[in-house]
């Protein structure tokens, strides 16, 4: 994996202990950029936005180690914990590929959201079905999934090209933009 790797983390309303916790697990692999920002989601307590320069594939994970990133998922669980349900805590998870993989983790209900956190890595399965030129728009840049409590499953949300965007409903895309 190349050198001098810098992750992002932007956030509010998170504590200086969790992102001392979050640097300690990152920071092996990565020049760690935190940024605190102001309030940018009124629904929300506390934001996290991760930026991870690499793509979301099997490689990542071996070269991450899949124990350091069970870690992070515990301390992002924890974090859910400690805020207790409902709106409390956002987490959004970019992958910087080509095509950019997001995972947005909004869940009010602890159960379901530490669930979402389990089931990211089952999405590797189905991404090369999901990246499949046939089956996305083209020129697609962007893939944002959601966790959906109903089906107990990530889904595909939405995809962006440079001056498109599609919602996916049903088994299908729809441009919005």
């Amino acid at each position: 994996m190349p050198e001098n790797l810098e992750t992002v983390l932007r956030y509010y309303g998170i504590s200086p202990w969790e992102i001392e916790v979050l640097y300690g697990f990152l920071n092996s692999h990565f020049t760690i950029i935190q940024n605190e920002i102001e309030v940018n989601d009124e629904k929300f307590v506390s934001s996290l936005d991760i930026e991870i320069p690499l793509q979301f594939n099997e490689e990542f994970f071996q070269w991450f180690d899949f124990k350091r990133w069970e870690k992070i998922k515990s301390v992002f669980k924890e974090m859910k914990r400690r805020r207790g349900s409902g709106n409390a805590l956002k987490i959004q998870i970019n992958f910087l590929g080509n095509p950019k993989i997001i995972f947005a983790i909004d869940i009010e209900d602890k159960q379901w959201f530490d669930n979402a956190l389990e089931k990211i890595d089952f999405v590797l399965e189905l991404l090369p079905y999901h990246l499949d030129p046939q089956k996305i728009p083209s020129d697609v840049s962007e893939l944002t999934y959601k966790f959906d409590p109903e089906t107990i499953r990530w889904r595909l949300n939405t995809a962006s090209s440079e001056n498109k965007k599609y919602n996916f409903s049903g088994d299908s895309w729809k441009q919005v933009i």
